[in-house]
C-alpha cells in the first residue's frame, strides 16, 4: 500500500520560498502569476492491507514527524 502526504503551510503563515518563486517567475514574464505557496509531497511504502490502519498510521506519523502542525496542514492520500 502507498500513501502520498501533502504538506503546506497555512495560509497567512509567509512562505519566502513561494514568494521568490513568484518573483522568479515575474521576471521571466509570467505576470499573471499572484501568488505561489510552496509545499512538499512525501510518498511513503507501506506494509499495511487494512487502507483505515494505514491512514490512522500517517495521520499520527505527520503529528509526530512529517509536518509541523503549528504552521502547516496536511493531506494523506492512501491507495
Amino acid at each position: 500500500m502507498k500513501a502520498r502526504v501533502h504538506v503546506m503551510l497555512k495560509p497567512g503563515v509567509l512562505d519566502p520560498q513561494g514568494e521568490a518563486v513568484r518573483h522568479a517567475l515575474g521576471a521571466l514574464g509570467y505576470n499573471t502569476v499572484d501568488g505561489v505557496r510552496q509545499g512538499k509531497v512525501i510518498e511513503l511504502d507501506l506494509n499495511e492491507t487494512d487502507p483505515e490502519k494505514a491512514k490512522s498510521d500517517v495521520d499520527a506519523m505527520c503529528e509526530k514527524l512529517l509536518a509541523n502542525t503549528v504552521i502547516e496542514s496536511y493531506s494523506v492520500e492512501i491507495s
